[in-house]
């Protein structure tokens, strides 16, 4: 893995008025943002309010009926799937449910984008999945196979096999959903760690508070389709605006 690398000073995602109705709905009204070189962002909202429609359009698999969205300089709405192709290899993306691929152990799962870009020379794989094991702590689980890895050791395995590639940004869907504490805790230091020793671009779109807190340089609350708040994470805790607040506490703002 590479260590201390160079500040880009493009922006590695930046997204101007975007928009995207699906049916009768309005899922993106005007959203405009960047995330700059090396920087993690958090997107807070509530279930339905156009986080994971965001992270579609910047892995180009949804495009905007309106608006721009740039992925490291490349304005990508306008691009074909094969055009799209050298923009993705730039991402790592962490889903919710980890997707491995249960019939390959876990050394297989982290290589499998290695060997699908074309690398063929097995002492290389080898070391770059021992490496990208090393980083997430499983250095002794490469033979195992799936089923018998607590969710936070797959989530731990899946996020090995998304910066095995080296990626310039990484996308995280929701990457503490369905762990405890510890195992959530564990997630959140790899993520840091990821930003410390490669220096990579994040975007990470979760409800967990505690998570957003303590991996994000930045938090955008979206509202409805739209940035209702961005700021640092002391900023949105220090933060007095009811709709905020309900949101930070859990309150549904509904009387009994």
């Amino acid at each position: 893995m590479k260590s201390s690398p160079p500040i880009r000073a493009t922006p590695f995602v930046e997204a101007t008025d975007l928009r995207k109705t699906i049916g009768s709905q309005e899922i993106l009204r005007g959203v405009t943002f960047a995330v700059a070189s090396g920087e993690t962002l958090v997107i807070l909202g509530a279930s339905g309010g156009g986080k994971s429609v965001l992270l579609r359009h910047v892995l180009g698999l949804m495009r905007p009926d309106a608006g721009s969205l740039r992925v490291d300089g490349t304005e990508i709405t306008g691009l074909s799937e094969r055009e799209l192709f050298p923009v993705r290899r730039k991402i790592g993306m962490l889903f919710q449910d980890g997707a491995l691929f249960d019939s390959m152990t876990v050394a297989e799962n982290v290589a499998f984008p290695l060997r699908e870009r074309g690398l063929r020379n097995e002492k290389e794989i080898h070391a770059k999945v021992e490496s990208a094991l090393a980083m997430v702590n499983l250095g002794e689980h490469l033979g195992k196979m799936p089923v018998l890895l607590s969710g936070g050791m797959r989530k731990r395995v899946a996020l090995a096999r998304a910066a095995v590639t080296e990626p310039l940004g990484m996308l995280y869907d929701e990457p503490t959903a369905g762990l405890d504490p510890i195992a959530s805790d564990s997630i959140n230091q790899l993520i840091r760690r990821l930003r410390g020793r490669l220096g990579v671009s994040s975007i990470v779109v979760t409800h967990d508070l505690r998570s957003a807190y303590e991996v994000g340089q930045r938090i955008i609350f979206l509202r409805e389709g739209a940035i209702y708040f961005e700021g640092t994470p002391d900023a949105i805790r220090a933060c007095e605006d009811p709709v905020v607040r309900n949101f930070i506490e859990g309150v549904s703002g509904e009387k009994p």
